[in-house]
């Protein structure tokens, strides 16, 4: 079998280095409203396997397992982190390898049930997410729109948009979140900074971005306004770079 090919990163801008991983949603959709931060940092934007320029998955479909060995040779220069939803777990699978490579985490709205094993409605919000990820747009159509929303997508009663119909049909059959075991001891002894956000839109949600903060010693910030796309919440990116700031 040959090399496979590297993943396709974006740069823009000029200053101290930050990786941007996106996770169902495009990077152009996620870290949009950050572009700004160009201004004063690199930003350098990976585009994970399946979303052009990229190559597509060796199997087409989703693995955080896939993404944590796309980003590793990224974190060579110890930039700045963040990432969002699906794109935290394969972030933090690689960031947990080589802790001494990353300067900063900053994790929004991971679906890591890893750490609310006993909460019913973390267990209640995984169920929807499993059996969109099984059936994808053949999914009970009441349980696909609940799940969309919660992801951030404006849907209401009739045909999906294309644009969201698609990220279900990438979504479907993806490795499952519930599988992922990323080392967070390795993360919290390392003394990686670290930063968990949430939208404050959705209770199971904020219930693991809580726990999450609690097992990696992190800080915790809430911006509320843009649901799931928590990069794009007012205040959010100021509050950001203040993060990265403070650790100059």
């Amino acid at each position: 079998m040959g090399a496979v090919q590297a993943i396709a990163v974006t740069r823009q801008g000029a200053g101290p280095e930050i990786l941007l991983v996106h996770g169902g949603a495009s990077a152009r959709t996620t870290w949009g409203e950050l572009a700004p931060l160009s201004e004063r940092w690199t930003l350098l934007l990976a585009h994970r396997r399946g979303y052009p320029p990229s190559p597509p998955e060796p199997d087409g479909h989703h693995d955080f397992d896939l993404d944590a060995a796309d980003l590793a040779p990224l974190l060579e220069g110890r930039p700045h982190v963040i990432a969002h939803s699906y794109g935290v777990l394969g972030t933090l699978i690689a960031a947990a390898r080589q802790p001494q490579r990353v300067r900063s985490l900053t994790l929004i709205e991971p679906p890591l049930y890893m750490v609310c094993d006993d909460d019913p409605q973390v267990a209640e919000f995984e169920r929807i997410a499993e059996e969109v990820i099984a059936h994808g747009l053949d999914a009970d159509p009441a349980t696909l729109r609940r799940f969309l929303r919660i992801a951030g997508a404006a849907v209401d009663d009739g045909p999906l948009p294309e644009d969201v119909a698609r990220g279900v049909r990438r979504a479907h059959r993806a490795r499952s979140p519930g599988e992922a075991r990323p080392d967070l001891d390795a993360l919290r002894s390392a003394r990686v900074p670290t930063l968990v956000a949430s939208g404050g839109h959705t209770p199971a949600v904020e219930r693991i971005c809580d726990a999450l903060a609690e097992r990696l010693d992190a800080q915790r910030l809430i911006a509320p306004g843009a649901g799931h796309f928590v990069a794009a919440a007012p205040g959010f990116r100021e509050r950001f770079e203040r993060f990265l700031s403070s650790l100059a």
